[in-house]
Parts: structure tokens; sequence; C-alpha cells
């Protein structure tokens, strides 16, 4: 079985001294066994076989001895955790130093010391210090600088093939020195290679140089913003971009190419995870466009799809610029179209940093993404974001004041409704007192005579059109005086000319009355006089009225024209102090165009009152036809008094209801 192999192995290889070869077959075989076995390597070591193999190793005077005992030793430390630890000291570090620097040593040598480096370092944070502390990665810095040249690139060269391979096997060393776990100490020692880096990848982008070299680089800047600023401060990052621009513009790019394009990237990516300010390096290469043109790859698996959005996300995370070329080259259709395909859910990560990108840049670069390219200087974007704000500006008054104006035509509308309902509930007054006042033909010059005087008594408004005045005041002479009367500017000047005023409207309207001789001119000739004697109240003192409507008519010639309607009262509140009752006082406010709250609420009521009455009084219209018989029919003077205090006591009972 294993055990008994392995024993009679050991013994073979204590009793085979002098025989090289056998010893040799001896090694092969025992890591044969142990390679990937941690159960046939903890017991080999249990037996005694690894210390035996180690010191094998340090006393064989035959190279090809040496060599086949480092390899097992490495294949065995691989093997098992405990193997490692137990030849994980500064001895064994200070022995393989010896090895790499003894000019005795063949390539293969070194190449098999620095693999028991490797797995000694791997995983293992003490075998990372003893690298550090033995000076041993300083070592391995110096053989990655020296062991290969420019002009040992033809691999089918023997001694070339070799050297490479002792390359190879350096660069994946350090890369353990410095990460798993991760160790800034060695991080910020190996940077110093980074100049001789950059010029291998300036030199040649052969996929066997590129790979170790950018998995060197990605594994030493890690998570370590230090070592990220000192490669792009070398020129790295540069180097980095013209190298997958290079293999994204070769023309005949091959799967091979493609995959090298990633590996670059993740390192390109690397470089700048912990700074993103560094990403600004990137524009003058367009690389978000190309990692765009790489994402589109059909041939890329998952893995390789997350570290090319991760790297889009970091060059876009506060670079502008690269903010910008990704909207312009559609990379948030393409992130969209991956967030909604994918189920993978790194994936979906990575694509929502992006996106979260994308969101910010909305708010950055919403003035910019116009026709204007970013080649535009800092001044001419200034301005044309400062004209964009303008503009915005502008709109937003100008909506405001079509607002205003809207809400002005509103309440002139309303003004003009409030107008005309006072009109018609006028024409409704009027009617009133021509069926129900008795009007003798005798008295009718007396009656014209008193309707004259009210005319002093102005109604309060400056602004009235002939369309808002009744129909009966339009057709008469009066419309004149009344005009004049209810412009405030003519309230200072009517003083001096009332007299003669009114003696010529009452001239003009005494001869059209008396002209008058058919019914309707009648009725028509009622209607006015009893409107102004109605409205105007005869009860009412007209010298204090006049002189307080000639006060408000000053004040308000004072104001604004456009503040004048708002500044005056409704005669109900400038009349305080007059005797009326309340028939009389609604009927002045019938008369204003213009009501406040209370008083408007007050006359609303009171028309709905008589609304019902009207119904309640077409029952009864013979009954007042009969009177109306009585009023048309001419009567001797004395019989006209009885009469009329019987209609009168008719007519206050009907309005009292």
């Amino acid at each position: 079985d294993m055990k008994t192999d392995l024993n009679l192995l050991l013994e073979c290889l204590k009793y085979q001294m002098d025989c090289p070869v056998s010893q040799k077959e001896a090694l092969i075989t025992i890591y044969s066994i142990c390679q990937q076995n941690s159960e046939a390597s903890e017991y080999f070591r249990e037996i005694g076989g690894l210390m035996f193999i180690n010191d094998l190793a340090k006393s064989s005077v035959h190279c090809i001895v040496k060599e086949a005992a480092l390899f097992t030793l490495g294949i065995i430390i691989e093997s098992n955790v405990y193997c490692q630890q137990t030849l994980c000291t500064t001895t064994l570090f200070e022995d393989l130093i010896l090895f790499l620097i003894n000019k005795e040593s063949g390539v293969n040598l070194k190449r098999m010391s620095v693999y028991v480096i490797l797995v000694l370092v791997s995983n293992n944070s003490n075998g990372q210090a003893y690298v550090r502390d033995t000076g041993c990665i300083g070592l391995l810095l110096q053989l990655f600088r020296t062991t290969l040249s420019t002009s040992e690139m033809n691999l089918s060269d023997e001694n070339a093939n070799e050297c490479y391979q002792l390359w190879s096997s350096v660069c994946s060393t350090l890369c353990a020195c410095v990460n798993n776990p991760q160790n800034e100490d060695n991080q910020n020692i190996c940077c110093s290679v980074f100049p001789y880096a950059k010029e291998w990848l300036e030199s040649c982008t052969e996929p066997h140089i590129v790979r170790p070299i950018c998995s060197f680089v990605g594994l030493a800047v890690a998570n370590n913003s230090y070592v990220q600023k000192y490669f792009v401060s070398v020129g790295g990052l540069d180097t980095l971009a013209k190298v997958l621009f290079k293999l994204m513009h070769d023309s005949c790019m091959s799967h091979s190419s493609t995959k090298l394009a990633v590996v670059v990237t993740k390192t390109l990516d690397a470089c700048i995870a912990n700074n993103s300010a560094m990403s600004v390096v990137l524009t003058k290469y367009h690389t978000v466009s190309e990692l765009l043109k790489l994402l589109s790859n059909d041939t890329l698996d998952t893995g390789e799809k997350i570290s090319i959005i991760l790297a889009i996300g970091h060059c876009t995370e506060v670079c502008e610029e690269n903010q910008y070329e990704l909207l312009q080259s559609n990379g948030l259709p393409l992130m969209i179209q991956l967030l909604t395909e994918s189920q993978d859910e790194e994936l979906n990560k990575a694509s929502t940093f992006v996106l979260q990108n994308c969101k910010k840049m909305t708010e950055q670069l919403s003035l910019k993404i116009n026709d204007h390219s970013l080649s535009v200087n800092n001044a001419e974007e200034v301005d044309m974001q400062v004209r964009k704000r303008s503009l915005q500006d502008y709109w937003k008054k100008a909506k405001e004041i079509f607002h205003r104006i809207s809400l002005i035509e509103k309440e002139h509308n309303e003004e003009r409704v409030q107008g005309r309902v006072f009109l018609g509930r006028s024409s409704e007054a009027n009617t009133e007192p021509s069926k129900y006042h008795e009007v003798n033909t005798t008295d009718r010059k007396t009656y014209i005579e008193s309707t004259q005087k009210e005319v002093r008594c102005p109604q309060l408004t400056s602004k009235l059109d002939d369309q808002f005045l009744a129909p009966s005041v339009n057709s008469s002479p009066l419309k004149n005086e009344i005009l004049n009367t209810m412009n405030p500017g003519n309230v200072s000047t009517r003083h001096s000319k009332q007299s003669n005023s009114l003696c010529s409207v009452n001239e003009l309207k005494t001869d059209s009355v008396l002209q008058s001789h058919s019914i309707n001119e009648k009725n028509a000739c009622v209607k006015n006089q009893s409107v102004l004697q109605t409205f105007f109240f005869p009860n009412l003192d007209c010298h204090s009225f006049y002189s307080e409507i000639t006060k408000e008519g000053k004040s308000t010639s004072a104001t604004s024209a456009s503040h004048k309607m708002a500044d005056l009262r409704c005669l109900g509140c400038t009349a305080g102090g007059q005797s009326f009752n309340s028939k009389t006082f609604s009927k002045l406010l019938q008369s204003c165009p213009y009501q406040c709250d209370r008083h408007k609420v007050i006359l609303e009521a009171e028309e709905r009152y008589k609304k019902k009455l009207r119904k309640l009084a077409v029952g009864n219209s013979s009954s007042y036809a009969s009177v109306k018989k009585i009023l048309l029919t001419p009567v001797k003077k004395e019989r006209l008094h009885p009469e009329i205090s019987t209609f009168k006591s008719k007519k206050d009972s009907f309005q009292s209801k």
C-alpha cells in the first residue's frame, strides 16, 4: 500500500547515496505519490522523510539530486499545510538564497529554489514575513530585472526558454509574496521594479510577457493607494492603456488577443480601484470606449464581463470626461441590457454600480450633452451652462407672468359678470315701481322735478361702459350726466357747474316726457324715473351723501387706476349714520356696482326671498290686473288720495311677506 511504498522509497534514498540517478528516480516516485495527497504527505513527514529530503538537497553534490530534492519538497509542502509549517523557517530561506546567488547553480536549480519559496509563502503570512526579513524578496526582484532581456525573446532557443521559465517563476513568487494574504510591506518593496515592468510592456505585447507582468502589477497595487499612485507616476497606467488600445485595434484580433485584453483590463482596474481620480489619465486613450467594445465580444465568459464592467465603473466614478464618453458610446443601454438579461448576481451588482454612476452623471453632464465636444475650452463650457440656465430662468418667469395674466383675466371676467347681474337686478327692481306706484298725469311734472334732484347721487365707478348701463339710461339724455357724475375726475369741477347741469338735464328730461303720448313711451319714462327715484332714495340727505361721494372720489383719483376698484367701498359701507329701513337699504346696495362680501351675501339672500314671493304672486295676477286698471284710469284729485292710500297698504303688506 501507500505507506509501505513510502517506507521503501525512503530506505532507497538512504542506501543509494553514491547513485544519484537512483536517488533521482526514488524522489520522482515519492513526489508522484504525495502530489495532491495530503495524507501521504503527512505520513511521509511522520516517518522523517521530509527532513531527510531537506538535508539531501543541501548536502548532495549532484545537481540533479538537488533539483529533484527541491522539487519533491515543493510538492509535499504544497500538498500538506503541516509540512509547510514544518519547513517554513528562516534557515530554509537562507539555504534557498545560497542556491540563488551561487554562480555555479544552474538556471533549473534556481528555478526549483524559487518554486520552494513560492510554496512556502503561498497563503502563509509567516512565509511572507520570512521572505522579507531574510532579504529573499530583494533577491527575487533582482532576478525579475536581470533574468530576461529583450534580446532573449526567442523561446525556441533552449537557453532562452529556461531563462523565461525562471523569470516566469519569479513573477509568480512575487505575486505570492504580496497577496493572499495582502502584505502592504511587500507591496511597497515590489513597486521598485515598476519602471522595468513598464519597459517590458512597451517593448513587447506577447501574451507570455504581458500575462506575468500584468498579474504581478495587479497584485502589487491591489488595495494600496500609495503603490497605485507610484505606478501612475512612472507612466504605468498610460502604458496599460496603450497596450489595451493596441490589442483592440489589432487587424487580426484573435481569441487569444481578446483574452489578453481582459487580463490588461483587470490590471488597469486594479490600478485605479482605490483612487478613481487617476482615471483621468485614461481619457486621452478613449479607454472607456475600448472597454465597451471589449464587453460586446460574444466569446467572453461571465467572470470576464464582470471584470470589464468593474473597470468601466471605476473609470466613470468621478471622471466627467469618462462619464461623457460612456454616454456617447451608448454604454448606458448596454448596461441596462446586461442587467436585465443576466441571472448572475455578481454581474448584476457590477452593472448596478455603473448605473449608479450614470445617475450621478445625468445631474453633472445635463448641460454638456449637446453637439458640442469636450474639446471646447472651459470658458466656452461655462458660458454655455450660463446661457442654458438663463433660458430656464426666462421660461420660469414667462410661466409666472402667464399665470398672473390668467388670474387678472379671470378676475376681470368675474367683475363683468357681477356688473351684468347688477343691471339685471336693477331692471327687475325697476318693474315693481312701475306696477305698484300711482302716477298721475297731472303730477308728472312735479314727479320729474323730484326725480332730477336725485341725479346728484352718483354710482361709485369710473370704468362703467355703455354696455353696462341699463337700456333706459342709454336711451335718455341722462346718460351724459350720469357718466360725468360717476367720473371721480369730474368731482372737483362738478360743484361749480351743479346748478347749470341740473337745469339743462331737467329741461331736456321734461321736454322728452311731455312730448310722449303713447303708452310705451309713458312706461319707459316711468321706468327711468322710478329707477332714479328708487335707487337714489329721496329719503337720503343728498348734500351729506354728495359730500361723502366727493371725498371718496378725491381719494380715489389720488390712487393708481389699476387699484381704484379694489380701494372703493360699497354704498352700504359709506352710508353709515343715515336712517334706512330694510327696503331702502337693500335698494341702496342694489344701486352700487361693487359690494363688499358682507353686503353681497345680504343682497343674494334678499333676491332668493323675492323670487319666492314672485312665484306666490302669480296666482293673484287677476286682482293685480284690476289694480293696474285703476292706476291707468284718470280720476278726480279728491278721489285719488283714498285710492292711493288703499293701494299702498296692499303693496306694503305684499312686500312685508
